[in-house]
């Protein structure tokens, strides 16, 4: 076990790799959700663009608000104010501009007007209910800074400052190749003797559309040298990274890992980790190769944790790591493992904070162990775990 390498030394390796591709474009705002932003947005108004109402109700000099005032003028959002007159309101709505002269607002639960004159039975409070301008963002400022996947609350604050379109990084195209002669395709009314149904391209698929990056599919290659090496080949002119699935063990006909040595090289193999060891690492002429194992829960959790990270880094993420949570465990770990192992579990809020309950089959090869969960629990070799202790948790949830 010596030879396996730390998942901690993995992906800082993986991720000092990952090249950020030098070709943004711009795309209308309405479609930047999911994009990676590539250069950074400077606002060039204030936002509010001027003072205005927090409130429906009136607006006056403080001063004023011991007596009652007439309401000299009415003011909806959206339409120009009159300079205020001396002691006197303007009813004001939510929105609406400040009057000049006016420095408070009294909302309108805290006021009655009879025959155009408002009394206040209320404390009245200078600059109350004001929003100011700039208070949100100030002319100049710099609201959104490359590298960041963008939300769509991002994408409303581009609008508050007058964004229509934005540069991005375009999607990566990753290549798709599985690997084996017991797969068959989801469509057939019955499975031949020895085939199992091809999960781990669906699983793949939607990993990468979550991430905002198109697949590029080459579908289930067979277990030969010569068509293992021309699948690779093919997909490395036309994609900006490979994955395949399965190939990358030891057996007779896991053909994938020599052929990347053939055609490349290959920097990295074997990882300290479980579910997931035969994990590869490297290059088919200049395009980078991830190698995943070929169980289905490996598939997954060594995407999620090696291949999303190096991705999102060369799709312009500044920041693609995912901070954990601690949750107490409400299940045993007795034997120290000599791999780090990421436990499929279920994480629920109860009264005495996060509680972590492990699915009960924990094999690679059993994929409804990450569909019926909701979060990795991360056991560091050498490590038992008693119940109730604490164990650090990634929800999959910012995995995917």
């Amino acid at each position: 076990m010596s030879d396996l390498l730390p998942v901690d030394t993995v992906l800082a390796h993986v991720l000092a790799a990952a090249v950020t591709l030098p070709d943004p474009q711009r795309v209308p705002l309405l479609e930047a959700l999911g994009f990676v932003l590539a250069q950074p947005v400077v606002s060039s108004i204030d936002v509010p663009p001027a003072d205005n109402s927090a409130m429906d109700g009136y607006a006056l000099r403080a001063e004023d608000a011991s007596a009652p005032l007439t309401v000299s003028q009415r003011i909806p959002a959206g339409h120009p104010a009159l300079p205020l007159a001396g002691a006197t309101a303007a009813r004001i709505f939510t929105g609406a501009m400040i009057p000049p002269g006016a420095d408070t607002v009294v909302m309108q639960e805290d006021c009655s007007e009879v025959n155009g004159k408002v009394s206040f039975s209320s404390a009245v409070h200078r600059h109350q209910n004001i929003r100011l301008r700039g208070q949100d963002v100030r002319s100049g400022e710099t609201i959104l800074q490359p590298g960041r996947v963008l939300r769509p609350q991002d994408l409303g604050l581009l609008a508050s400052v007058g964004c229509s379109d934005v540069d991005v990084y375009r999607p990566l195209r990753v290549a798709m190749l599985s690997t084996g002669d017991e797969l068959v395709e989801p469509g057939e009314h019955s499975l031949r003797e020895g085939a199992i149904y091809n999960s781990n391209r669906y699983t793949l698929a939607g990993l990468l559309r979550g991430l905002h990056m198109e697949p590029v599919d080459y579908g289930i290659i067979p277990d030969s040298p010569e068509a293992t090496a021309e699948a690779l080949t093919e997909a490395a002119q036309n994609a900006d990274c490979v994955i395949t699935t399965g190939g990358v063990s030891v057996g007779e006909e896991d053909h994938v890992k020599n052929q990347v040595e053939r055609l490349g090289c290959l920097d990295l193999w074997k990882l300290a980790i479980k579910p997931g060891k035969p994990l590869a690492f490297g290059r088919i002429a200049d395009t980078p190769f991830i190698g995943l194992p070929g169980n289905p829960s490996s598939v997954f959790v060594t995407f999620c944790l090696i291949a999303r990270p190096f991705l999102m880094k060369r799709q312009g993420v500044d920041e693609p790591a995912v901070p954990s949570l601690q949750a107490r465990a409400s299940f045993t770990v007795s034997k120290a493992g000599r791999r780090q192992e990421y436990l499929r579990v279920t994480v629920e809020a109860t009264s005495d904070g996060l509680r972590a309950t492990r699915y009960a089959n924990q094999s690679s090869g059993v994929l409804r162990s990450v569909s019926a969960s909701n979060a990795l629990a991360i056991i560091p070799a050498g490590r038992t775990v008693a119940e109730g202790e604490r164990v650090d948790v990634l929800l999959l949830d910012l995995l995917v």
